[in-house]
């Protein structure tokens, strides 16, 4: 998506509930061998105490707050996740704008699994663009993967799963409070799908009534094995790396940039993936198409759900590790498949 002008991201916000289980200890316990928790490479990881939609609520304050925003100059309300919310047949966008204070907001939920964060932050934009008198657009994401029907450690191959949630504020920039730089500038976002990719998390399973009608857990293992039988790794590896390619060109040339190696970007960001997942599927071709110093979060948070992307800006930003006309390409990607960046710099 070829931005018209850049927009501004104020208060991004990464909330990780205070529970924690390290990765020694799910060895101990058995929820993991060691040699797996050495390739995922997480310390630890979050565990929540809330539900994932009242953790939403506790990051899009903070990323209100700290952006200065009141909740009734918020006119849209984009949540995504991936799991579970905690009720049925239910709209947790309403929930967390209705508890913000953002009466005036249109609510919408984004699903579109591990990329939603990404895919909101997209729709967010599109809208300030068509909308000038919108206002702000508060992105929230928020997910938690409790036992039973969550293996957080062993469910999937190649990733571990934290909780938690994060916020951020997406605007014009002249529509920034008080005349306050935004914490961050959005020049470009591009994302790419590779939809015949989307039975990685069917796999041979027939559709079913209810969610975990197969078993009393989601396994994503099973899903993958099946389609890596019928496909073969070939055929998703090749698929992802022209994905992961195309979406990365893009939005560097949606900024005016080109990727030859030697670009303005102080920072690529890759998803929170595990340890060996990054450095076989992003790594390589990340360095190679952009030069730039290669940052692999979420040691001590694991993979977020559809946060991974936003967390990565809200550490950015609070780490204070751009300055102005310093530059940022945060990777998130999704199953289905969907890959998007975003290229930021400091505010």
């Amino acid at each position: 998506m070829r931005l018209p002008h850049p927009l501004g991201i104020s208060g991004p916000s990464l909330w990780l509930p205070a529970g924690r289980q390290s990765a020694r200890e799910a060895v101990e316990r058995g929820l993991v061998d060691s040699e797996t928790a050495g390739e995922l490479g997480y310390a630890q990881l979050p565990v929540a105490d809330l539900a994932p939609p009242e953790m939403a609520v506790e990051a899009g304050r903070h990323a209100l707050t700290t952006a200065g925003v009141d909740a009734g100059a918020v006119g849209l309300v984009l949540h995504a996740w991936i799991h579970y919310q905690g009720h049925d047949l239910w709209s947790p966008a309403h929930f967390i704008a209705d508890r913000l204070g953002a009466g005036a907001a249109v609510p919408v939920g984004i699903q579109q699994v591990c990329n939603g964060g990404a895919a909101a932050v997209e729709l967010a934009a599109a809208r300030l663009f068509v909308e000038p008198g919108l206002g702000h657009a508060l992105v929230t994401t928020s997910d938690a993967f409790l036992e039973p029907g969550f293996d957080r450690w062993s469910g999937d191959y190649g990733i571990a799963y934290g909780d938690g949630a994060t916020a951020l504020v997406l605007h014009r920039l002249e529509d920034a409070e008080g005349g306050r730089p935004a914490d961050l500038v959005l020049h470009s976002l591009s994302t790419v799908a590779a939809p015949r990719l989307e039975r990685m998390h069917r796999g041979d399973d027939p559709f079913s009534p209810a969610a975990r009608s197969l078993g009393p857990r989601v396994d994503i293992r099973r899903t993958k094995k099946a389609f890596l039988q019928a496909e073969g790794l070939e055929a998703f590896t090749a698929a992802s790396a022209a994905a992961l390619r195309s979406a990365v060109e893009s939005c560097l040339e949606g900024a005016g940039m080109s990727a030859t190696g030697d670009l303005p970007l102080r920072y690529v960001v890759a998803p929170r993936l595990g340890r060996k997942t990054v450095d076989l599927a992003y790594a390589p071709l990340l360095e190679k198409l952009t030069g730039a110093e290669l940052l692999r979060p979420g040691a001590d948070t694991g993979h977020l759900g559809a946060g991974d992307a936003a967390a990565s800006l809200a550490e950015l930003h609070t780490r204070r590790m751009l300055g102005p006309g310093q530059y940022a390409l945060v990777v998130s990607a999704g199953a289905g498949f969907t890959w998007s960046c975003l290229l930021v710099s400091g505010g």
